[in-house]
C-alpha cells in the first residue's frame, strides 16, 4: 500500500512539474502533432534522478505550449520495452527530441541551463503528417505518396526497413562478438609470451639480484 502510494505521489508530481508521462498506450495519441523532448529512464539510475527536478523545470517551461512536450517514458517498465526498443534505448538516461515517430539524438548537457537553451533553439514544430503545411520539396512529394498507400502496404514497408536494421543490428554484433574473440586470444598469447621469456631467463630472481647489488653499491659509497 505504502508503495502504490509512494508511486502516485511520484506520478502526480511529475505531472504538476509539466513532465508528460509516456507509455504504450498513451505515447501515440499525446504525441501526435508535436515536437517533443523525451526522456527514457530507469527509476534506479542515478543520473536519472540527479537530474530530475531539472527536467521538471525544463518541463514547467513549456507547459503551455501546445506543439511542444516534455516527457519521459519509464523502459525499467516491461510494458514499455516496445516503446524503448524501438527507439535504439541502450543506457539512461537517453534523451531524444523531434518527430515521435522519428526521434533524433540529443548530445548536449543535462543541466538546466543546456537543456533550455537547446529547446528553446531546436523544440519548434516541424514537417510530418501532422504539420503538413511546414513541408515542401522532396518531404512533402514522400509523404503525400505514403497517404496513397493503404495500412497494409505501409506495414509491409516498415516491416522491410525494420528487417534491415535487425539484419545490421546481428552483423554489427556478431563482428563485436568476433573481435572480442580475437583480443581474448591475442592477451593470451601475449600472457604466455611474456610468462615464457620470464621463466627463460629467470627474470624474478634476475631482478632480485639486481636490487640487492645496487643496495649494496649504495650502503658502500655511504660508508
Amino acid at each position: 500500500m505504502k508503495f502504490v502510494l509512494a508511486a502516485f505521489i511520484a506520478l502526480a508530481a511529475a505531472a504538476d512539474a509539466g513532465v508528460a508521462i509516456l507509455d504504450t498506450d498513451n505515447y501515440d495519441s499525446l504525441t501526435a502533432g508535436k515536437t517533443v523532448f523525451i526522456k527514457f529512464f530507469a527509476p534506479w539510475c542515478g543520473h536519472c534522478k540527479s537530474m530530475a527536478s531539472d527536467w521538471e523545470k525544463l518541463a514547467s517551461d513549456f507547459e503551455s505550449a501546445e506543439d511542444i512536450m516534455i516527457a519521459e517514458v519509464d523502459c525499467d517498465n516491461d510494458t514499455n520495452k516496445p516503446i524503448c526498443t524501438a527507439n535504439g534505448v541502450q543506457g539512461f538516461p537517453t534523451l531524444k527530441y523531434g518527430n515521435a515517430m522519428a526521434l533524433d539524438d540529443y548530445e548536449g548537457g543535462r543541466d538546466y541551463s543546456s537543456l533550455s537553451g537547446f529547446a528553446k533553439e531546436n523544440l519548434k514544430p516541424t514537417c510530418s503528417p501532422f504539420n503538413l503545411d511546414l513541408c515542401e520539396g522532396d518531404e512533402k512529394a514522400s509523404i503525400e505518396k505514403y497517404f496513397a498507400m493503404d495500412i497494409a502496404e505501409l506495414e509491409k514497408k516498415v516491416a522491410e526497413v525494420d528487417s534491415a536494421i535487425e539484419k545490421a543490428d546481428k552483423t554489427f554484433e556478431e563482428g563485436l562478438e568476433a573481435l572480442q574473440d580475437k583480443y581474448t586470444k591475442m592477451m593470451e598469447e601475449h600472457e604466455a609470451m611474456v610468462e615464457e621469456e620470464k621463466n627463460k631467463s629467470g627474470y624474478k630472481m634476475l631482478k632480485a639480484v639486481k636490487a640487492m647489488k645496487k643496495t649494496s653499491e649504495t650502503a658502500r659509497e655511504e660508508l
